[in-house]
């Protein structure tokens, strides 16, 4: 059991089996390169790459009536070498992006570029369809990379190939996907969302049945709400089917137990449905960090390519065949009243476009979010939230309790006894009582309120009192009478 996702150099390059196109879904002809340009730059931008514009000197990265020279810094030069050491290649547009997301062009990026090229750190790789020139490590500045201080994971070094003739062989590793995988990194910087340290790449999940499901970018941006979040990028080329084996996949080693945690404890909370407290025997909270929402680290998969149309059916297909593993569960029943959902065994997963983010002027901070399962697009904290979960389940069950506790009042209402004399209702007090005594056959007074007792026994009382007070006369009155009746005997005698 792995104690923590372990890169694997070797599918750096990513393996032909997440890149392969559909057998038998979205067959037609690719969509074009998706390698940034200036129409999906942000706006009040401009690549410096293309021809400029008249812009006032504000525009520019220089101060107003400023006569120095701008020269690339030793911030700037560290930033491009961490950032190619974590994405392997990159354009100057992405890296601007990225690293720099408040210039209003990339030429500083493409400066620090070219200083760099100068001392021996870096190279260009190839020029692409789109006119951008994509640029790689040279060993040199893999080993500087390496070197940086902060503890970033830095991907293999793309080695200079030579034909037979000694000549440089332009490089072929960079495809589609690639592109995707770093523009999404780029937007979602420059959206706020970390840094470019915030990102790794290609990060593996080993699972006991010797699959590795690897993440194409797995982000940890705390700032911004965000303590781990798992990307996939998808260019409508891969079955559904193949997307939903991901999360099957995910939700394995999600599910995975910690090094020395009690199967039969964790078996016993989860059946008892204690929600997050199944987590404390998992592997995967001891590796990312806590969200502070229920549910699994989220997962991301970031769609492009293609054409609108096919990019939603897909992610309507998505949904339907991952529903059980993204739609949480009902909550032991209170009340037929509760609808909240206990997400806490359930993967989060939320969908978006490149397509949409780049035309959103808020780009990757906008509503361009959708969580599996809403029809609403949302901003992706909104998305990751969970107001139907936990803290609608709260409220649901204060509820369900006083609505229950008003059912019971009116049934033990509906319970209470009637005084057989005046009809009034038993108190709690007198109710208490006769629940706490056996019922004695015969006493007609248990059938009685307590007023109506107090005066049946006070009645009774006085009958009592009264009989023995004229038994005590009957009695007297006998006695004077034979004393009466002595003395006058005695009396005719003298």
């Amino acid at each position: 059991m792995p104690t923590e996702p372990t890169p694997d150099p070797a599918h750096e390059a990513r393996a032909a089996r997440d890149r392969r196109p559909s057998d038998n879904v979205d067959q037609v002809p690719l969509a074009p390169s998706i390698t940034p340009s200036t129409a999906a730059s942000p706006a009040g931008r401009e690549s410096a790459g293309q021809p400029r514009k008249s812009r006032p000197a504000v525009a520019f990265d220089n101060p107003p009536r400023s006569t120095e020279a701008w020269k690339p810094t030793g911030v700037r030069r560290q930033e491009v070498l961490r950032a190619l050491g974590i994405f392997q290649r990159a354009t100057p547009d992405q890296l601007w992006r990225m690293l720099r997301p408040a210039d209003r062009h990339d030429r500083c990026t493409r400066d620090t570029l070219n200083a760099l090229k100068k001392t021996g750190m870096v190279r260009v790789e190839r020029r692409l369809k789109s006119g951008h020139q994509l640029w790689v490590l040279t060993e040199q500045g893999h080993r500087e990379a390496k070197g940086l201080p902060r503890n970033v994971r830095i991907s293999a070094l793309c080695k200079q190939k030579y034909d037979t003739k000694g000549r440089p062989v332009p490089g072929q590793g960079y495809d589609e996907h690639a592109a995707a995988v770093t523009l999404t990194a780029a937007v979602l910087t420059g959206a706020g969302y970390g840094t470019p340290l915030s990102w790794q790449t290609e990060i593996a999940h080993k699972l006991p049945y010797g699959y590795t499901q690897y993440a194409d970018l797995t982000m940890r941006a705390p700032g911004a709400g965000m303590p781990a979040m798992l990307l996939e990028v998808d260019r409508v080329t891969e079955p559904v089917d193949d997307l939903v084996d991901k999360l099957r996949r995910y939700t394995d080693w999600f599910e995975l137990l910690a090094p020395k945690a009690d199967p039969n404890k964790e078996k016993a909370t989860r059946h008892e449905q204690l929600g997050g407290k199944v987590q404390q025997f998992r592997l995967w909270p001891r590796l990312y960090p806590a969200s502070g929402r229920e549910g699994y680290v989220p997962v991301a998969f970031v769609f492009t390519g293609k054409t609108a149309e096919q990019r939603e059916s897909r992610i309507r297909r998505l949904e339907q065949a991952g529903r059980r593993y993204f739609a949480g569960e009902p909550y032991p029943g209170w009340d037929a009243g509760i609808t909240a959902v206990d997400y806490h065994q359930a993967v989060p997963v939320v969908v978006t476009e490149l397509e949409r983010i780049t035309a959103d002027p808020a780009g990757a901070a906008g509503k361009v979010w959708r969580r599996l399962g809403r029809e609403e697009w949302q901003t992706l904290t909104e998305a990751l939230d969970n107001p139907d979960g936990d803290r609608l389940y709260l409220v649901q069950r204060r509820e369900a309790k006083r609505r229950r506790e008003e059912r019971e009042a009116a049934e033990r209402e509906a319970r209470r006894p009637v005084c057989a004399r005046c009809g009034a209702k038993f108190t709690d007090e007198r109710w208490e009582y006769l629940l706490g005594r056996e019922r004695s056959w015969g006493d007609r007074t248990d059938e009685l309120c307590g007023p109506c007792r107090d005066e049946h026994f006070a009645r009774l009382e006085a009958e009592r009192v009264a009989r023995r007070q004229a038994e005590e006369d009957a009695a007297r009155e006998a006695v004077e009478a034979e004393v009466k009746k002595g003395c006058g005997l005695f009396g005719r005698r003298r």
